[in-house]
């Protein structure tokens, strides 16, 4: 018997994981293949709710401002606790229009963030190139976010899962959930594709993209959780660097493309934003998309190395929101849905649920983004 089971070894998973057993709390987390393998380790690591804002997101922008404002506190602890570095990074983002209709495009997003009070600052080519003399100078508008940061989602996972062993939780890995039992209303048991039965006081969901392959939660409590592939490419940076900020380059009619300098050499390219249900395979035209992208704002990549390619599965909803809190099955809990945040959401959603688990002090910004809207 166990006080909280998770099902999931994300970030997500695994940061609650680490709060509650840091906390005394007996704490089991199970995870279908390896921890951080569906998107947690696909990430590029970018912080950057400033960047990518999109219009008619003012929730999903407050709730990822107010987990960035607890990024420093939360390197700083999962550091200590892990003895290990993440490669936190504060330079920014620029935003980078490469003709006159994403000029024009981008200059709708500024004035959109200015209204919102966020900090962002609109450069000159000229300007732009002075921090990143890469670009190219074919630019036609440029923004720079200062407040958006980068970590890396590898370092960081591993340093979660050491954090956890650390404080006394128990990860089992390669061990997939068929069933969470439910009778009269509440948690009964789980039982693993091996027919172990698992008993907890309390079940934690946090199985991203897979969250609809467990059975035996009763109809409408689960959220609808589809997967959205990404597909990604790593070079290697060069020396002097292309780059030493995160760029990201929007386009109106192909795949937005960002570029995520990493401090061990690589560069890391992406993504693509796809239907393919869990179709892990890597397509022609997705990594074209993705080299024509990257190429036409920083030139100098058509030089560098390939290291790696591959995909991701993004957890989406229905609205694009996650779902964070309890249900209205006693002792069932969800941290699902991170969608394309699931790496900057990690600190609200480990501090945040580690609060409601325990003390019955769900933050104000996870209001609206629980399955009942109230604790039990």
């Amino acid at each position: 018997m166990h006080d909280c089971i998770i099902i999931g070894a994300g970030v997500a998973g695994l940061g609650l994981g680490w709060q509650l057993a840091d906390r005394g709390v007996d704490v089991l987390v199970l995870e279908r293949d390896r921890a951080g393998a569906g998107a947690s380790r696909a990430a590029a690591g970018m912080l950057a709710p400033t960047a990518e804002l999109e219009f008619q997101e003012i929730e999903l922008l407050e709730l990822g401002r107010a987990s960035l404002e607890m990024y420093p506190e939360f390197v700083d602890e999962l550091e200590t606790a892990s003895g290990m570095d993440l490669d936190y990074r504060t330079e920014g983002t620029l935003v980078v229009a490469g003709d006159r209709d994403e000029g024009e495009a981008l200059d709708r997003i500024y004035n959109y963030q200015r209204r919102l009070g966020l900090d962002v600052e609109k450069l000159s080519t000229e300007a732009v190139r002075e921090r990143e003399p890469a670009l190219t100078p074919d630019l036609h508008r440029a923004l720079a976010c200062p407040s958006d940061h980068q970590i890396d989602p590898e370092q960081l996972i591993d340093a979660l899962v050491e954090a956890l062993d650390r404080a006394g939780g128990m990860l089992r890995e390669s061990c997939a959930v068929q069933k969470v039992r439910c009778e009269d209303g509440q948690v009964r048991d789980i039982v693993t594709e091996d027919d172990e039965h698992l008993e907890a006081d309390r079940v934690v969901v946090a199985a991203g993209a897979w969250t609809g392959q467990i059975d035996g939660i009763p109809s409408g409590i689960l959220p609808h959780v589809r997967p959205v592939r990404g597909e990604m490419i790593a070079t290697d940076l060069g020396d002097p660097p292309v780059c030493e900020h995160v760029v990201r380059a929007p386009h109106l009619t192909r795949p937005d493309v960002y570029m995520v300098p990493k401090s061990d050499g690589r560069l890391i390219i992406g993504a693509t934003s796809e239907e393919r249900g869990f179709d892990s395979r890597l397509t022609a035209g997705g990594i074209f998309e993705l080299l024509w992208g990257s190429k036409r704002v920083l030139p100098a990549l058509y030089d560098r190395h390939i290291q790696d390619m591959w995909t991701g599965f993004r957890p989406v909803t229905l609205d694009g929101e996650p779902v964070l809190g309890p249900t209205d099955i006693e002792g069932l809990w969800l941290a699902t849905g991170h969608g394309r945040n699931g790496i900057l959401l990690t600190p609200l959603t480990a501090y945040g649920l580690v609060d409601a688990i325990l003390e019955d002090a769900l933050p104000d910004v996870l209001e609206g983004f629980t399955p009942t809207g109230s604790l039990q």
